[in-house]
């Protein structure tokens, strides 16, 4: 279990309020069927927090959008009768209080809330609806109403938060999420509520086939230290700490590995500076709270581009913000008779109004870097099992249409895979995250008679975010035969057979009790190589340490990967960005998921690769002035 050290880490790092969704698809994945075990249990997390000393701020949504499986609702939503997601719908209003009701009375239940004694401070209905309110109409509106209504009837004791959501109803506070909320927000909605900013953006989510967004640490702290200048009370980074996507939890197209580039990466390991740096930012901050909290606040303008922020109070003492809005040069700024240099784009916080503790482009911690260290390489062919997919036939399907069915209506996302067949050699064809309809022509040869064709249609995760997501619709749709330029036959309105889900799926290979329910294939090298539809099984240890564990894919093109039973994540190391490398090609394992010896690792690869270039890793960081060091 990550949660102690993680919240230790972040506790260390300054961090006072942890903030966490609560993921609906999660914890209800069958209609009135709870889960709050394992990974899940949110009550344990929550508690383990405040053993801590830190505060919780509970977003509860109950759509959370956040890059995850369909925003977190439960895709049962989607059958149920007159169905219409987030906004003015009975049957989406009622499932959305019943879920609601259920997460805050569990909270009650526990004692959780401040006005309990307990740690959480915050919750949040909703999740930046303000984005798709307009969608709806008037609909929108009375469900915002309706949403801020419901939540504050809970009787939680704490104040509720909308982030992005300009027209929130009093009590309800309007928060800001981004990178820059101290120049973009306009502030509360009513004067009788703080200032808030949900989510300052440490990095940026990355999807398959793109580039990680690499946010300095000076940028962040500069726009944290100017929001609480602007009399800023609450900012919450998003992320602290990113964390894995395992299982098909992610969303469409985006990568196992989410927000790598926070303070704390994906592996919990401290990235430097930004978390060194924001470490300092935070101990100014406290440093000058008296002031913050009771002093008057002043605004001088020092010059065309700098500004004072002054907070200052009789008994509580003053502190100054000083900034310099230039971005490309540094100035010397003169304040209460003294000389101060601050460098471009910078913020500097005077304690008394007078000594210089804080400059945000001023970075004092040495830069790091992370070490990915092989421990065992997975090249020997006897050590591998193959079990290959067999593709169905038209007569294999036990449902037969004359039409093509949607893909999700059938598979209702318990799998990522739908066969479709008609009666050609594999071939393939994607979309990324933003080409969402793909078209794929491939050269067939037919023979006299019948011919049989079979299509594999995969989902790579659900959408996390638009209005009317239950409108959507997934898989084939078009589907014809050209001879030449002008002779076509359309084949969308023929008979066609659906067959949901994998064989593999189906007997759940990747469980240790399932392994030999399928007939097992040869394990010669030049036949393990390049196997489209290949499920591969083989063994490994734990390697010494405590440090995180890494499997490196390169070797591979799409899939998923199980260890011991638990899905570290879909992969898709073949959708390359455009610099020419994959966009993740080591998957997290944590050591929770392992044990001392035999351990059991099972990949399923759709396109052909080869799993005896797969390494196991462990990961470690290294302070730069050391890497140069081993380097010379």
């Amino acid at each position: 279990m990550m949660w102690p050290s993680l919240i230790k880490k972040t506790k260390e790092g300054g961090i006072d309020v942890i903030q966490t969704y609560v993921f609906w698809n999660l914890h209800e994945p069958k209609l009135g069927q709870f889960d709050f075990s394992g990974r899940n249990d949110l009550v344990k997390f929550i508690k383990e927090i405040r053993s801590q000393g830190l505060y919780v701020c509970l977003r509860i949504g109950p759509f959370v959008e956040a890059e995850w499986n369909y925003g977190g609702l439960p895709f049962w939503l989607r059958d149920v009768p007159g169905m219409v997601y987030r906004t003015d719908n009975e049957p989406f209003k009622f499932h959305m209080q019943r879920f609601t009701s259920k997460i805050v009375n569990l909270m009650k239940s526990e004692g959780l809330y401040a006005s309990q004694g307990g740690p959480i401070i915050l919750s949040q209905i909703e999740n930046e609806y303000g984005n798709v309110e307009a969608g709806f109409h008037e609909k929108g509106a009375s469900y915002v109403k309706w949403a801020a209504q419901m939540a504050v009837g809970l009787q939680t004791g704490v104040p509720w938060i909308m982030c992005k959501q300009p027209d929130a109803p009093d009590p309800v506070i309007n928060t800001c999420n981004g990178m820059r909320c101290g120049e973009t927000f306009p502030g509360p909605n009513s004067p009788n509520k703080p200032k808030m900013w949900t989510e300052d953006w440490t990095s940026f989510y990355q999807f398959y086939g793109g580039e990680p967004y690499i946010r300095s640490a000076e940028d962040i702290a500069f726009h944290a230290a100017l929001f609480i200048a602007k009399n800023g009370s609450y900012i919450n980074y998003y992320m602290y700490h990113g964390g894995t996507n395992f299982g098909r939890t992610s969303s469409s197209y985006f990568i196992t590995g989410y927000y790598d580039q926070a303070p704390l990466d994906e592996y919990g390991l401290l990235r430097q500076p930004k978390y060194g740096h924001l470490k300092e930012l935070h101990a100014a901050i406290k440093s000058s709270a008296n002031p913050l909290l009771h002093g008057k606040q002043t605004v001088l303008s020092l010059g065309p581009m700098q500004q004072a922020y002054v907070f200052e109070d009789e008994n509580s003492g003053c502190v100054a913000f000083l900034v310099n809005n230039d971005a490309r040069k540094a100035i010397q700024m003169q304040f209460r008779n003294n000389a101060y240099s601050l460098l471009p784009k910078s913020i500097g916080i005077l304690q008394d109004c007078k000594t210089l503790i804080y400059e945000t482009a001023k970075v004092n911690v040495a830069k790091n870097m992370r070490v990915t260290t092989p421990v065992q390489v997975f090249n020997v062919p006897d050590k591998w099992e193959v079990f290959r997919e067999s593709i169905p036939t038209f007569s294999d399907t036990p449902l037969k249409t004359n039409a093509l069915l949607e893909h999700t209506n059938l598979t209702k996302d318990r799998t990522d895979y739908l066969w479709y067949t008609l009666r050609f050699e594999s071939s393939s064809g994607h979309g990324s995250r933003n080409i969402t309809v793909v078209k794929l022509q491939v050269p067939v040869s037919l023979i006299n008679g019948q011919n049989n064709i079979s299509i594999l249609s995969g989902m790579v995760g659900l959408p996390d975010s638009g209005a009317y997501m239950e409108r959507k619709s997934y898989g084939l749709t078009k589907a014809q035969i050209s001879c030449g330029e002008t002779n076509a036959i359309d084949l969308s309105g023929y008979q066609w057979g659906h067959l949901v889900g994998l064989l593999g799926d189906k007997v759940r290979l990747h469980q240790w009790a399932n392994l030999k329910s399928v007939k097992r294939s040869t394990n010669d090298a030049g036949l393990i190589k390049n196997c489209p539809l290949a499920w591969y099984k083989t063994m490994f240890d734990e390697p010494n340490g405590d440090g995180p564990v890494g499997l490196n894919m390169g070797s591979m093109g799409k899939g998923e990967v199980w260890v011991n039973g638990q899905s570290i994540g879909r992969y898709w190391v073949s959708f390359l960005t455009p610099s020419g490398h994959p966009s993740q090609s080591i998957y997290h394992i944590p050591r929770a998921f392992l044990k001392p010896s035999g351990n059991l690792l099972v990949v399923f690869e759709e396109e052909g690769g080869d799993p005896l270039g797969i390494s196991l890793n462990t990961i470690s960081v290294i302070d730069s002035n050391q890497a140069q060091s081993q380097l010379s």
